[in-house]
């Protein structure tokens, strides 16, 4: 829609260009002038104007992760794209465009204002992630169709909404339609919806409105329930006993078992399979229910850990305030003794003591973080013992009622094949009264091929269990060993920071003794 810059060519949004409107757009103070001299970085830019540049395309605005307003009206932007990194975003302006159709905005979740006025959009979708949404501005642009409007109930936050200019703001029940699908709504087309224009829209489409309510509610019951599901399932993985509240391993073990199933059909082993069954379930609740109440006192373990851990750093920390709060006490009295001694004899002791005190405050600073360092040490491996031997037993306790699982299919093979084997003997008689599949008698040939039979089905429901059992003594493993590296990790991080905060402050308060004593040696 932007005609007037067809005879121009298109400019690339290149570092040069950004570098530019960054300089141009900041403080004009000597602040201002300090900072174009020394560079701006593009992470500490909270807005940026790129109106008017002619762009095609947006690109390279990947290091303004800061970012909170972007303006990108006026140009020749064809897509929506290049702005993943801006999740920080709340205001962004792409009026005056050439652009099709929405998308590129997954990330943008802070976003409240957006304006894609005087484009070629003609449908409102892919806004989903945008739930602080305040103000939408969509005029003039080609959408046609009324149920554009249902789009956007889902943005609870809506309060302004611009679409004049569009085939849809033609048609007769346009602002009735919106002021009843949206209520919420404050602003459309820039005029305040009043409150009887509400009141008359909602009577005339009360039916519409009811019906549209009841579908939103069911569908709403449905995302419910599977959200419910996916967080169920989320706290089942955490106790690495996902699946094991029900037959699904059980069933797993005949999915793909084709021997197994044909020898279903056998007289007797119907009966048999349901009892080995509902056996095998009952293990696999057992394991389920333990591993539930595991995970709880690993949970409780490790909450009682970080609370521990928070509560001595806390202790430590507040000792360490006391003490430079009562140095710092002294600190300015002598700084002003310093300034003030005249006699040079005098003015060096004073120097020599305070930096005494400088030195003395260092040594009780460090000797503070290593008495912390100790005893968090100890705390740390403490904890790791106690969650060490929790994911032990756990894995011991699971392997055995798994070993159980082992015991019932073994149990089941053996009468499995001794009804295979019979049946065979009564097909070869010609004593057997049941009338068998075409693919079951096939497997009554001899005895080779029926105990091969009995043999393959039993090899891969072990194969089912031993995988089950390896995966989650594996993730267990894995779990406990990540945590406790992390834990040491963080520890050792934590006193880095606080090692190098340390110097900072010590540093600090020398350098001012430092430039005192210098200025004095200079009167």
């Amino acid at each position: 829609m932007n005609w007037l810059y067809d005879s121009v060519e298109p400019r690339v949004m290149d570092e040069d260009m950004l570098k530019l409107a960054v300089g141009e757009q900041g403080p004009r103070d000597e602040a201002g002038q300090l900072a174009r001299q020394e560079g701006i970085l593009f992470k500490d830019v909270l807005s940026l104007r790129l109106d008017f540049q002619n762009i095609l395309r947006i690109d390279n605005l990947w290091q303004f992760e800061n970012l909170r307003k972007l303006q990108l009206d006026n140009n020749i932007i064809e897509k929506i794209e290049g702005l993943e990194r801006l999740v920080h975003l709340v205001w962004l302006d792409l009026s005056f465009n050439n652009i099709e159709a929405i998308e590129g905005l997954d990330t943008l979740v802070n976003l409240e204002d957006l304006s894609l006025f005087n484009n070629r959009i003609s449908k409102i979708d892919s806004l989903d992630a945008l739930i602080k949404l305040q103000v939408l501005s969509l005029g003039n642009n080609e959408i046609s169709h009324m149920m554009n409007i249902i789009y956007l109930r889902r943005f609870k936050d809506l309060r302004t909404l611009s679409l004049s200019g569009n085939p849809i703001a033609e048609e007769e029940d346009y602002k009735m339609f919106i002021c009843a699908y949206l209520p919420d709504l404050v602003y459309l087309d820039f005029r305040r919806i009043d409150d009887h224009m509400k009141e008359l829209a909602e009577i005339k489409h009360q039916y519409g409105i009811d019906e549209l309510k009841q579908r939103e509610n069911l569908i709403q019951a449905q995302l419910d329930d599977e959200r419910a599901q996916r967080e169920e399932l989320e706290e089942h993985k955490a106790a690495f006993v996902e699946h094991l509240n029900g037959s699904f391993l059980f069933d797993s073990m005949y999915a793909e078992d084709v021997e197994g199933n044909k020898l279903a059909h056998l007289p007797g082993v119907s009966e048999l399979l349901q009892a080995y069954k509902d056996k095998f379930v009952i293990i696999c609740l057992n394991i389920f229910e333990y591993g539930l109440k595991q995970q709880e006192k690993r949970k409780v373990e490790l909450d009682t850990f970080n609370e521990c851990v928070q509560e001595a750093i806390q202790e430590n920390r507040e000792q360490g305030k006391r003490r430079i709060a009562k140095f710092e006490e002294t600190h300015l009295l002598s700084l002003n003794a310093i300034r003030d001694e005249s006699e040079v004899t005098n003015l060096e002791m004073k120097i020599a003591e305070h930096s005494k005190d400088i030195t003395e405050l260092f040594n009780m600073l460090m000797t503070l973080e290593m008495q912390l360092v100790e005893q968090l040490e100890e705390t740390i491996n403490m904890f790791e013992r106690n969650i060490v031997d929790l994911v032990a037993l756990f894995i011991e306790n699971v392997q055995s009622l798994m070993a159980q699982c082992r015991d019932l299919e073994n149990h089941h093979h053996e009468k499995l094949l001794e009804i295979s084997i019979n049946t065979l003997e009564k097909i070869l008689k010609g004593e057997l009264d049941e009338d068998l599949p075409y693919d079951v008698r096939a497997l009554f040939v001899d005895k080779d091929t029926i105990v091969n039979a009995v043999g393959t089905s039993h090899d891969l429901h072990l194969l089912k269990i031993d995988n089950r059992e390896d995966e989650l003594v594996t993730r267990t493993n894995s779990w406990c060993s990540h945590l406790v590296d992390a834990i040491h990790k963080d520890e050792i991080m934590r006193n880095r920071r606080r090692v190098k905060e340390i110097h900072q402050y010590v540093d600090h308060v020398q350098n001012e003794l430092d430039n005192l004593e210098c200025s004095e040696i200079i009167d």
